[in-house]
């Protein structure tokens, strides 16, 4: 895989930049908690020098300079702990506000969102997962390597200017070796979440089709191609972990150099020639302090190259106000009047118009049932209704306003929505329904229940309404599910209604019954009715043909 593109990379860093800016308090914390450390490490070592001295026949100390050390040995070892907390708290912090704001945006865009479901649950959760390193381990351990060896380079000039200078060079190296690792170490880390996502993507996808993989005896094939998936991430994994452990050999290079100088420049401290053993011993303990932001540092590295790749895949999606754009309904109105004058859509400028030119209007009490071959365009109404697509020309109004000026989501408000296939969630028949309205009271549910003739076959069942059902409906028939949906429309009672085959995959005598529900849930309000069923369009009297995107004739019944 090529270098991400420049203005790709560009969005990666300012969407980890704003979303370290907006939990800027969470971050300082383990920042001055490891400045607190390290200040202990300094006088700690300091003191431990003294009594190093000492023994070897310099200086005076005694029992009050080791008490001294070890209770700075505790309180360094309290602070770190104070400050991993603090790390973990800060990654989750910032992990929480990124999946809040990603699954707004999935919820926002809807149907008009064309990833596949697995690509998106990868998103939220092993794109999210993947920026914790940086929020709880790489910011942290930035500042520090910078403020902490400063700090000690400092500390240990003032004793002696040379071992000073040794140290602020080591420092400056240190960057350049991880920078000329770290190009290798985005790259790799970048193919290792494609492939991550891939492997994501298809296992969710298969796992939903595996009735159609065994009926068609393709489940070993499939194996074999998620285990060649599954093998594809294994060996970018291990890439990334090579490029880790090759930034971690640059750190110990650098450290063993260091080292060795100080002990070249201290030699003489044993053969009792130095003239500041003291200052001398102290430099040298503090080469493990100086060097121990360092290796935090290399140590999260790679996280921040796996964060920009996770969020080179997020920004698209988290771009843009979170706050959608538009004006809000004060309430909503009782009758909806929908006037399309000349309203053209286009998904793909390749595979040509959804939409042209279409003119209607739907009165309240009315119903137009949109007919004609599959891609026509009688999904695209609705999808424009709804507020997941915005028209490319022309105008829709509700009751003489124009549609676009309103927020997608109170598009939604004012309409009920019955598709070709309910989908229903783990939970009981009555929770399912009280999803399109939370709000609902008891009695609300049940006048629903029965407007949709739910009430009839729950009443067979072991615990009424309050029957689980499980995940995608498991347990109902298609025409039972189907009723389900239907109540959820009857409980919203909203003044437009929106169906879009609601009665495919249906039964002559299961049909039947969907109908007679679905006449009285349009009655007295505004419908529009995207279907092929020629049962469905006897029931009402106001057809509009469609052909590629054209209204080609819009007849009343008995014409």
């Amino acid at each position: 895989m090529s270098k991400p593109p420049p203005a790709e990379a560009a969005r990666a860093r300012a969407l980890l930049s704003a979303t370290a800016r907006s939990g800027r308090a969470r971050l300082a914390r383990p920042i001055l908690l490891g400045l607190a450390s390290i200040a202990c490490g300094i006088a700690q070592a300091w003191l431990i020098a003294t009594v190093l001295a000492t023994l070897l026949g310099h200086g005076t100390a005694g029992w009050a300079e080791l008490a001294g050390a070890a209770s700075l040995a505790l309180l360094s070892i309290a602070l770190g702990v104070a400050q991993e907390a603090a790390q973990a708290d800060a990654g989750a912090a910032a992990r929480a506000g990124l999946r809040r704001r990603a699954f707004a945006r999935l919820l926002r865009a809807g149907p008009a969102d064309e990833r596949p479901v697995g690509e998106r649950a990868t998103l939220v959760v092993d794109r999210i997962e993947a920026l914790d390193g940086y929020f709880s381990r790489w910011l942290p351990a930035a500042a520090l390597a910078v403020a902490g060896p400063l700090l000690i380079a400092i500390a240990v000039a003032a004793e002696d200017p040379l071992s000073g200078l040794i140290l602020f060079v080591a420092g400056a190296m240190v960057p350049v070796g991880m920078a000329v690792t770290g190009i290798g170490a985005a790259l790799a880390s970048r193919q290792q979440f494609d492939a991550l996502q891939a492997l994501s993507g298809r296992f969710l996808d298969r796992m939903r089709g595996l009735p159609q993989l065994v009926l068609f005896r393709r489940q070993e094939a499939e194996a074999e191609a998620l285990a060649a998936a599954a093998d594809e991430l294994r060996r970018r994994t291990m890439r990334v972990l090579r490029v880790a452990f090759l930034s971690g050999l640059v750190l110990e290079v650098i450290f063993a150099a260091v080292l060795g100088c100080l002990a070249w420049r201290h030699g003489n401290l044993l053969v009792g020639g130095h003239p500041a053993p003291q200052a001398a011993l102290f430099c040298l303990l503090m080469v493990p302090g100086f060097f121990a932001p360092l290796r935090a540092f290399s140590a999260a590295y790679h996280e921040r190259m796996a964060a920009n790749g996770a969020a080179a895949a997020l920004a698209p999606l988290l771009e843009g106000p979170d706050e959608e754009e538009g004006l809000q309904l004060a309430e909503i109105p009782p009758s909806v009047v929908v006037t399309f004058e000349h309203v053209a859509l286009t998904y793909d400028p390749a595979r040509g118009p959804a939409l042209t030119d279409l003119t209607f209007r739907v009165l309240p009490g009315e119903a137009l049932v949109l007919a004609g071959p599959s891609g026509s365009g009688k999904s695209s109404v609705l999808r424009l209704l709804m507020g997941f697509h915005a028209p490319d020309g022309g105008r829709i109004a509700l009751n003489g306003r124009d549609a676009t000026t309103l927020r997608p989501a109170e598009l939604r408000r004012l309409s009920a929505y019955v598709g070709q296939k309910a989908h229903l969630f783990r939970a009981s028949i009555r929770e399912n329904i009280l999803l399109a309205r939370p709000d609902a009271t008891p009695a609300e549910v049940e006048a629903a229940a029965r407007a949709a003739h739910v009430a009839e076959f729950a009443a067979a069942l072991p615990q009424g309404l309050d029957t689980l059902v499980g995940e995608g409906g498991f347990g109902l028939s298609g025409g039972q599910a189907q009723r389900v949906a239907i109540a959820r429309a009857f409980l919203r009672n909203a003044p437009l209604v929106l169906l879009d085959e609601p009665t495919a995959h249906l039964d002559p005598g299961t049909e039947a019954q969907v109908l007679d529900s679905l006449r009285r849930l349009c009655a007295g309000r505004t419908a529009i009715i995207a279907t092929h069923s020629p049962a469905l369009r006897a029931r009402f009297s106001r057809v509009l043909e469609l052909e590629q995107g054209r209204a080609t004739l819009s007849r009343m019944a008995g014409e």
